[in-house]
């Protein structure tokens, strides 16, 4: 594994101000300040969320959460994995005033057993969300018809669900597709009743069948290194969405992190050594990807056990050829960050958003022990890291608020109650799941957002209604962000809905989108702390407003 810095880190190192020099002397880069905390307070008593992600070996892993809004009515759902529990679909009843509120709605079509994650995506292009649901056993595609309710969807759309043990998925859209094309990633072989190591299972992908609107037969991805996170995404910004699978070294000791080359009438086949993809044997767990260094290209931050890793494309490379930054920006968090316990830390989903509104990606870290292995960290705090300018990240652990020491998997970051301010949700293993309310900088009586912010959903014409592949540009004096907009990653769970963007104190934020077929849309002012939708081909951001029932 190497260890050194990238051009592009000496120069952004290189760009912090020094002070001048010393008796002749060149001296070190100054470091940068630190980036105020943003605090959080746990209402999940409160909420009403009730949920535990339960079960024996077969749901060690998994666990995750699919965030998004299923009622159009700006704030987002929650559907959670159950394991041997039901999953359960809960629909959001907050506001700023009377804070974090959740109700439960029971339905036989989403409250399934044996499921171990989840994620939102809009299959069909009527505009109403859709779920795919990751189960031990059949794999479900769930049609969205509106105000949360959903109807099973596997025969509508020609999708055979199979038996096996599915951890990771991710979605894009290929040109001219009627459907999305999917990515389901398995891990061990259910029918191996040795659970042997080496017994991974393969992985499937599904493309639409020419002209129609069903899928052809699965085309199964070998080997499969026993996947729990995956990830279509352009990782060159050529238009091109190659898919990144995250591998449990634990059951495949030969295998590694894999990435396969995805292009419209290709076959589907792996980036190798010779074209510098280099080998890496970890125990992936997840994934989060989003622009870290500025060079207008995603970086990805991939869980581990131990030291965790942070994937930034080496300047000038001709193929996928990464440096790991983790060490040199602060962000391995390879024990725990608090709590005392000196043991290697157990890290599951990752995922990469501004908490303070500083215009800095900071990152949650969903960690815990599998179970009980001795060689771990029992006490393992979840945790936020928090990017400073110079790129480098401060772990500021009991600071922020969010204090847990039970096993956490999976999670989601959004906006729950409409207040402008980010908060968390973690699904633990055997024990509650957690929500924890943004307060910013103020109490929890009275939140005060830390700055200023932009929230934005794109809109085109069907089917890929959402404008997955979309890269959002956000431009506030001297500061340049670039967002990514996917459906996967994480573990076992993600979201689709506002993508909230800090801006800290500008007045206003100018927004461009390179929508899914390489087009560019002008720049486009957005008022800070404004909702807005932008429309393929419209001159200007359209007020976001409820959907009437």
């Amino acid at each position: 594994m190497r260890r050194r810095p990238t051009a592009l880190l000496l120069a952004l190192l290189l760009a912090v101000p020094t002070g001048g020099s010393v008796n002749g002397a060149t001296p070190s880069p100054a470091p940068a300040a630190d980036p105020v905390v943003p605090r959080f307070t746990e209402v999940t008593r409160t909420s009403g969320l009730r949920h535990v992600y339960d079960g024996d070996w077969d749901f060690f892993v998994g666990g995750g959460v699919a965030l998004f809004d299923c009622d159009a009515d700006g704030d987002p759902e929650l559907y959670l994995a159950g394991g041997e529990r039901p999953a359960s679909l809960w629909e959001n009843r907050s506001d700023p005033e009377t804070g974090i509120r959740f109700a439960r709605r029971e339905d036989p079509v989403t409250d399934l057993r044996s499921v171990t994650g989840a994620y939102p995506l809009e299959i069909d292009g009527d505009g109403i969300g859709d779920l795919v649901v990751l189960r031990l056993g059949e794999d479900l595609l769930l049609r969205g018809l509106g105000d949360c309710r959903f109807e099973r969807a596997n025969e509508r759309w020609g999708f055979t669900g199979g038996d096996l043990w599915t951890t990771a998925f991710s979605a894009t859209w290929e040109e001219g597709a009627t459907l999305p094309a999917l990515a389901f990633g398995s891990y061990v072989d259910r029918t191996d009743s040795t659970k042997r190591i080496g017994s991974c299972a393969y992985h499937r992908l599904f493309r639409p069948r020419p002209e129609a609107t069903s899928y052809s037969e699965p085309l199964l991805l070998t080997p499969g290194y026993c996947a729990l996170s995956m990830l279509f995404s352009d990782w060159s910004r050529t238009g091109r969405r190659d898919l990144r699978v995250s591998n449990d070294r634990h059951y495949a000791p030969k295998g590694q992190e894999q990435l396969w080359r995805f292009a419209p009438g290709e076959p589907v086949i792996p980036w190798t050594a010779a074209d510098g993809w280099q080998p890496l044997v970890i125990w992936g767990m997840g994934i989060a990807s989003t622009d870290v260094t500025g060079d207008g290209l995603p970086d990805y931050f991939l869980t581990n056990q131990g030291d965790n890793r942070l994937q930034v494309l080496v300047p000038g490379a001709e193929g996928p050829v990464y440096d790991d930054l983790a060490w040199e920006l602060g962000a391995t968090a390879t024990q725990p960050a608090f709590g005392g316990d000196p043991l290697p830390s157990t890290a599951w989903h990752a995922e990469f958003a501004d908490l303070n509104d500083d215009t800095r990606p900071d990152l949650l870290i969903a960690k815990g022990n599998v179970e009980a292995m001795e060689d771990y960290a029992e006490r393992d705090p979840s945790e936020i890291l928090l990017g400073r300018a110079d790129g480098t990240f401060l772990r500021p652990g009991r600071a922020t608020g969010v204090v847990s020491f039970d096993r956490a998997r999976g999670g989601a970051i959004a906006d729950l109650d409409g207040d402008g301010i980010l908060d968390l949700v973690l699904v633990q293993r055997r024990t509650p799941a957690r929500i924890w309310r943004g307060i910013g900088s103020g109490t929890p009586a009275a939140p005060v957002p830390i700055g200023g912010w932009v929230e934005l959903r794109l809109r085109q014409p069907a089917p890929n209604t959402d404008a997955i592949g979309a890269w959002v540009e956000v431009r506030t004096p001297g500061r340049l962000q670039a967002r990514e907009l996917t459906v996967g990653g994480g573990h076992a769970g993600g979201q689709l809905g506002w993508i909230h963007v800090g801006i800290g104190d500008a007045a206003e934020a100018e927004v461009r989108v390179t929508w899914p077929d390489g087009s560019e849309s002008a720049w486009l002012s957005v008022g800070r702390d404004r909702r807005v939708i932008i429309e393929k081909g419209a001159d200007a951001p359209r007020p976001w407003s409820p959907t009437p029932p």
